[in-house]
C-alpha cells in the first residue's frame, strides 16, 4: 500500500552560486571561469547551514569554479554525498559578449539590446547559445540526473543565473520572453518537484538565509 504522506517525486534544490568580482563589478561572465569573492564565499556557507538538516542523495554542480566552491561549501555538511560534475548545467554561452563591461556592452550593441530586452528568445548570443538552448540542455540533464535516483529522493543542483532562470520558466509552463519577472540572487535557493516527467517549482529565488551584509 502506497503511503500517502510519503512524497513519490524526487525534490530538488536548485541553487546559484555566490557571488564573484564579476557578478561585483557588472561584467558578464558566462563561460569565463571566475572564482567566488570574500562574500560568494560567505554566501554559500549561508546557503550551506541552512541547508544542512537536508537528507541529500547527491550534489551535481556546474563544471566552473564557482559553482564547485558553492558546492564544496554545502558538501561541507553532508561529507558522504557524491559530488558530480554536469555540462549541462554551465552557464550560458555568452559568445563574443562573455567578459565585457554592462555598460560598454549596452552602449556598442544598441540594436542587439532592443532585441534582448523586446523579445529576448528570439536572438541567439554571437557566437554563443540562446535561452532556448540553455533550457533544452538544462532540462535533459535534470531528466537524466533524476532518473537515476529512486522517487523520495533530495538532489541538489548548483548552476548559474540563466540555466536556473530557464528551467523555473520550464517548471512554471512560462514563456521563456518572460523569464525577467523572475530573479536568481548570488546563493539563491529553489525548490523544484519532479513527479513522473512534470517539473513543478515550489519555491524560487529564496534568500531568507543571507543576512544583509552579505546580499548582493
Amino acid at each position: 500500500m502506497v503511503d500517502p504522506t510519503k512524497p513519490s517525486g524526487t525534490r530538488i534544490l536548485l541553487v546559484r552560486h555566490g557571488e564573484t568580482e564579476w557578478n561585483r563589478t557588472h561584467r558578464f561572465q558566462g563561460r569565463s571561469d571566475v572564482p567566488l569573492n570574500e562574500r560568494g564565499r560567505d554566501q554559500g556557507h549561508a546557503l550551506a547551514l541552512a541547508l544542512k538538516g537536508e537528507a541529500i542523495k547527491a550534489i551535481y554542480s556546474s563544471p566552473l569554479t564557482r559553482a564547485i566552491e558553492t558546492a564544496h561549501l554545502i558538501k561541507v555538511f553532508h561529507p558522504s554525498v557524491f559530488l558530480f560534475e554536469e555540462d549541462g548545467l554551465i552557464e550560458m554561452d555568452l559568445g563574443e559578449f562573455d567578459g565585457m563591461d554592462a555598460v560598454d556592452w549596452a552602449s556598442r550593441n544598441a540594436e542587439f539590446r532592443k532585441a534582448w530586452q523586446e523579445n529576448p528568445a528570439s536572438v541567439t548570443m554571437p557566437g554563443g547559445e540562446s535561452l532556448s538552448d540553455v533550457q533544452g540542455r538544462a532540462v535533459r540533464a535534470l531528466n537524466r540526473i533524476t532518473a537515476l535516483y529512486p522517487p523520495g529522493s533530495t538532489l541538489l543542483l548548483c548552476s548559474h543565473n540563466f540555466v536556473n532562470l530557464t528551467l523555473v520558466c520550464y517548471a512554471l509552463e512560462i514563456p521563456l520572453d518572460r523569464f525577467r519577472e523572475f530573479r536568481q540572487e548570488p546563493a539563491a535557493l529553489n525548490i523544484l518537484q519532479m513527479q513522473g516527467q512534470r517539473l513543478r517549482a515550489e519555491v524560487v529565488n529564496e534568500c531568507s538565509h543571507l543576512k544583509e551584509d552579505v546580499r548582493k
